[in-house]
Order: structure tokens, then C-alpha cells, then sequence
């Protein structure tokens, strides 16, 4: 292999939370405005025609407890909690009955956003790559297998920031469930094994500063902390 110019990168890896070993992350698909009173407070209605998505590169996954520095380009920084969904088993084309079958664990992510950017991408009606997809901007907290979980409703997601919270729901109140996202993401991917859906994010997200801590709980999971480290 002399002909390999720069060094492989390493695969991205997240922990299983009873240490059982390393779920490998493929993909990062997310899901834009499943949350009712999020979809408001942007300014948009809500929207049940279809779920839409935008992608994260794994290159920028962090994990849970590192430290997220600030990132470049931006003066606007947003905290989104969200439950993420890992996949386990191929899922082309099935239907909303199959999906949860495809599932093989749930983790607590953080979806760092540059609202700035992203703002001024919508304003000129393109894409909102550089609001989203940038280093330490999906943070995942250790990965619970779906059958210890159970199936996603009642429980509560919250996010805290310095203690306080600052974003709270139940999974029950997404717009678009799980297995509808998955029956319809297999229309459009083929996905599988490795792939990631972050499902949306509750109303009150907000600006973090350097110094800032966020705590992010979902019944049954493991949390998501990360501290907002200086530029």
C-alpha cells in the first residue's frame, strides 16, 4: 500500500455505554424541525408533508465529556439537543411496521449549530453546510442498545445549560416518529449498519459562550456534557 499519499484516517467510534464495545459511525443524517414549538420559535409553521434532512460529516463527531471549542466564523453559537438513533441492519425501502426492527441502539447528541451562518444561508436560499456541518459539531454521548431502552414516547428529553434548563419535551411530541423517519430516509439512502439519525430538537434552543457547560439528559440514556472551551 506505498501508493496511499497521506495517512488513513481513523475510523469514527462511538462507545457502547456497557462497555461492550465501539459502535463505527458511517453516517450522520439530521432531521430539520420535528419539534412543533422549535419549527415556531425559527419562524416556520409546521410542516407534516414531509421530514427533510441535512448531513454531518463523522470526520466532526465529538464525544460525549471532551471539551467543544468555539468554533471559527461565527459570533453565534447554538445549543440543540437531540435523540439519536443508530442503525444496525440494512433498511432500503422498508416500511414504518419494519423500521424499529432495523434499530440497533439510541444515544443523547448534542447538534451545535452556527445560527449565523446558517441564517444567512436561508436568506439566500442555500445550503446550510457551513451553519451545520463543522468540527465538534455532533456530539454523542455513549451508545445504549435499543432492547434496553424499549420504544421511544414517554420519555423525557432535557437539555441544561449552567444548570439551568433550558430545553425540555417529550419524544412523544415530535412531529415526525422514529419509524416514519426511517421509512422515509430508506427512500432516499440505502441505509444501514453505521448510519446515524439525529430526529430534531425541542424549542428553546439558544447562544452558548466559552466557559458554558451543557448537560443533556433522555430517560433511560446516557447523558451529554460538553463544556464550551475559548477560540
Amino acid at each position: 500500500m506505498n501508493d496511499i499519499l497521506f495517512p488513513t484516517p481513523a475510523p469514527v467510534l462511538l462507545p457502547m455505554r456497557d462497555g461492550s464495545g465501539f459502535y463505527p459511525v458511517g453516517r450522520i443524517f439530521c432531521v430539520g424541525r420535528n419539534y412543533a414549538d422549535h419549527a415556531r420559535e425559527m419562524g416556520h409553521e409546521v410542516d407534516r408533508e414531509a421530514p427533510f434532512y441535512f448531513t454531518k460529516s463523522p470526520a466532526h463527531l465529538m464525544l460525549s465529556g471532551q471539551a467543544m471549542r468555539y468554533p471559527p466564523g461565527t459570533d453565534d453559537l447554538h445549543h440543540e439537543i437531540e435523540f439519536v438513533v443508530a442503525l444496525g441492519a440494512e433498511a432500503a425501502f422498508v416500511s414504518a411496521d419494519e423500521a424499529m426492527s432495523r434499530v440497533f441502539g439510541y444515544a443523547v447528541g448534542l447538534d451545535m449549530t452556527r445560527r449565523d451562518l446558517q441564517g444567512q444561508a436561508k436568506d439566500k436560499r442555500r445550503p446550510w453546510d457551513t451553519g451545520k456541518d463543522f468540527e465538534q459539531s455532533a456530539i454523542v454521548a455513549p451508545l445504549s442498545r435499543a432492547d434496553e431502552f424499549g420504544l421511544p414516547g414517554p420519555q423525557q428529553i432535557e437539555l441544561e445549560l449552567n444548570g439551568e434548563p433550558v430545553q425540555r419535551a417529550q419524544l412523544a411530541d415530535m412531529i415526525w416518529s422514529v419509524p416514519e423517519i426511517i421509512a422515509h430516509l430508506s427512500t432516499l439512502y440505502q441505509l444501514g449498519a453505521g448510519d446515524l439519525i439525529f430526529t430534531g430538537t425541542p424549542a428553546g434552543v439558544g447562544a452558548v459562550r466559552p466557559g458554558d457547560r451543557l448537560h443533556g439528559e433522555i430517560d433511560g440514556l446516557a447523558p451529554v456534557e460538553t463544556t464550551i472551551a475559548a477560540r
